[in-house]
């Protein structure tokens, strides 16, 4: 007797529908599962068979056939535990097979047939919207994800047993709903800009950096404090939209990142990066393709300490996402694309021993072993990088001051302020900040006086920039002008924005 219900399973951030047919017939006892399964939905013919006898059902004697389809995609993870269980119920008769149509099933049994969580619920779900299927029986732990979409009816279970008898009893079980705002926690960020003694020019350079999702790169001697500059970005990050914390949950629940405590990413991640990562761990990837840090990092902040120490194959792999704003895995039979569009905040120090620009310690490097280090960062990958700032050494003169320095919050209130300038600039665009502008879009929105159009013509000459170093100085200056809160970009607006390109002339 053949049996047919339906499950759902990811490739990249996309859900697609997986139909399982299960046959009980007469023969050697036995089960096989064809339609290209991989190796955990293999062994879940041990986990089905002993949570259907724990659960106090009867496991058929017979020869048992499970096919997935379509079977020329292969299928991964453990998620079909529950659909086939139930598929195997329906065929031996222990359960009538129409109360199984209407519904998808997803969840991973333990032996004792309680259900486990599993990850994609989200891209699942978003996915099921789109299909004739609005109801969704799932894990209890994945509920979050799932009960966000309004157009699914998500119900959550603990156990093969329960959902078996919410089945076979018709039983009036309301589907849970979450809206997105009673899951945003207001959260107070421990790091404050107020802690950071001096340093206002490289705070004005993050807040530019940030008011228009600008690359940034951030240079000083050991104990200048880059990282922890870094590490406060968040604090002035705005808010993410809806559309925004969908596209990272999804991310998030793909890569199994999501838990009870934060059911969803509603603030902006922020990704610090060992130098000994891979280019797989960086980029995503593997035999199974999953993200990678710079997709964890979508919609927020990736950061890169000790930039020049990172494999020189690592760093040159970034540039796709940082041009595309996506990762696409290509492998034989599959590919797919990973979303990846983020604040790169990197920090180097100047030389091998750190100490070539400082004026508190003796650099111990010749010119050619300088020269050597900072060849470790290739020109492309430097021209993808909007900002550079130089971060000196403080003095104890300015550690000991009693002054008081600007808290986050009011840099937030700017930043905040450039980006609803951004949002309107660009509405009816499928881009939101001046760092994502093409050609077409800076000569249309980046207009400059003449006082403006002089000067920026006299710095190509003297630092010789690139076309793309030329784009940035007027992405940049565009920022600069929406937080001064300027139609017109100034010569003020492109003094400050070539402040930030000096390594193009120092390095190359």
């Amino acid at each position: 007797m053949i049996t047919r219900l339906f499950s759902c399973s990811t490739l990249g951030t996309e859900g697609y529908l997986v139909e399982i047919e299960v046959d009980v017939s007469g023969g050697l006892p036995g089960i096989s599962v064809v339609g290209l399964p991989d190796e955990a939905i293999k062994e879940s013919k041990e986990r089905v068979k002993s949570a259907i006898k724990n659960s106090g059902y009867e496991y058929p004697s017979g020869r048992i056939t499970v096919n997935l389809a379509p079977a020329d995609i292969k299928k991964e993870g453990s998620c079909f535990d529950l659909a086939i269980a139930l598929g195997i119920l329906a065929s031996s008769n222990q359960i009538p097979q129409e109360v199984l149509k209407d519904f998808v099933f997803l969840g991973e049994l333990s032996l004792d047939g309680r259900i486990r969580p599993v990850c994609g619920v989200l891209p699942v779900s978003l996915y099921l919207r789109k299909t004739q299927f609005k109801k969704l029986i799932i894990p209890s732990q994945n509920i979050y994800e799932a009960g966000i979409v309004k157009e699914l009816d998500a119900y959550p279970f603990e156990s093969l047993k329960e959902v078996v008898y919410f089945l076979t009893n018709f039983l009036e079980r309301k589907s849970v709903k979450f809206k997105i705002e009673d899951l945003i926690k207001n959260k107070d960020y421990d790091l404050d800009f107020s802690e950071v003694k001096g340093q206002a020019q490289v705070k004005r350079a993050l807040e530019v950096a940030v008011a228009g999702m600008h690359n940034i790169l951030l240079i000083g001697p050991p104990g200048a404090g880059k990282t922890m500059l870094a590490k406060r970005i968040p604090s002035i990050l705005p808010p993410m939209s809806e559309e925004e914390i969908f596209e990272t949950t999804q991310i998030y629940s793909i890569a199994g990142l999501l838990n009870k405590e934060s059911p969803l990413i509603v603030e902006r991640p922020f990704r610090m990066v060992h130098h000994t990562a891979s280019d797989i761990a960086l980029i995503g990837g593997g035999q199974n393709p999953k993200p990678g840090e710079v997709s964890l990092a979508h919609n927020g902040v990736l950061f890169l300490d000790e930039l020049p120490e990172f494999h020189r194959d690592v760093l040159e792999a970034l540039r796709q996402p940082l041009e595309d704003g996506k990762v696409t895995v290509a492998r034989a039979n599959k590919t797919i694309t990973f979303l990846s569009k983020f604040l790169l905040v990197c920090a180097m120090n100047p030389c091998y021993c750190g100490y070539y620009t400082s004026s508190l310690h003796a650099c111990r490097c010749s010119s050619s072993q300088i020269q050597r280090y900072r060849n470790k960062i290739s020109g492309p990958l430097l021209e993808r990088i909007d900002l550079h700032i130089q971060v000196p050494e403080l003095r104890y003169k300015t550690l000991l001051e009693k002054k008081e320095e600007e808290p986050s919050s009011v840099i937030r209130q700017r930043v905040e302020k450039a980006l609803r300038i951004q949002r309107k600039r660009f509405q009816g665009t499928n881009i939101f900040f001046n760092s994502q502008m093409d050609t077409k879009l800076i000569k249309r929105f980046c207009i400059l006086d003449s006082s403006a159009q002089n000067l920026l013509e006299l710095a190509l000459r003297e630092m010789n920039l690139s076309c793309r170093s030329y784009d940035r100085i007027l992405k940049v200056s565009r920022t600069i002008s929406d937080l001064a809160g300027s139609e017109i970009i100034k010569a003020e607006h492109i003094s400050e924005a070539l402040q930030y390109r000096s390594l193009d002339k120092e390095l190359y």
